[in-house]
């Protein structure tokens, strides 16, 4: 019998931060997380149980008839909780040529994975991974939790406050001068209105 896996949603759109912003992209967004994030922007309480083949058939369904196939990208809640190999493999075989993952880390990924971004929060079980994203809250403090990365990106927290928004994303852009091994993630999908 087929694994099934608690997916919030599954959606069209641009990806909107870190290294791949502004590429079309199928988001499937899974269920249930270990860490209880303030920022989260996921309803756990809200999923439906599919396969790996009708999680593919749904993100095909969602894709323009082009020769070039949108990346996928697997987030949650946290997607290693659920996310294996079957599933990346189910991915790759529907014609989907990069497989991407949105993780905090504390649980290794499927092997199989093509892309892998982490933003910890604590002690992780991943030490290396394509990009480490972190979430820059204006307290100056920055912990990559022993992790490296080939990308490293900063994105200032979205407090809900305009204000302090502001007062965030320019502590960030100071930081980043002071320390150019990193780079400025914004949230583009926020900034101009999109999912």
């Amino acid at each position: 019998m087929s694994c099934l896996y608690k997916v919030n949603e599954i959606f069209y759109s641009l990806q909107g931060e870190g290294y791949h912003t502004g590429h079309a992209a199928v988001f499937i967004r899974f269920s249930g997380c270990n860490l209880s994030c303030s920022f989260c922007d996921t309803d756990f309480s809200v999923y439906r149980e599919l396969s790996a083949s009708e999680i593919t058939a749904q993100a095909k369904s969602l894709c323009p008839n082009d020769p070039v196939p949108p990346m996928i990208v697997l987030t949650g809640g946290e997607p290693t909780l659920q996310v294996d190999a079957e599933l990346i493999e189910a991915l790759h075989v529907a014609g989907f040529p990069l497989v991407a993952m949105e993780s905090n880390g504390t649980h290794r990924p499927p092997e199989n994975l093509d892309w892998l971004c982490v933003s910890p929060k604590c002690k992780t079980e991943v030490k290396h991974c394509d990009e480490l994203k972190l979430i820059f809250d204006g307290s100056g403090r920055i912990n990559t939790y022993g992790i490296t990365a080939d990308h490293y990106y900063l994105q200032p927290c979205d407090t809900g406050d305009g204000q302090r928004n502001a007062a965030i994303v320019e502590e960030c852009v100071e930081y980043i001068k002071r320390h150019p091994a990193w780079q400025l993630s914004l949230q583009t999908h926020k900034l101009v209105g999109f999912k």
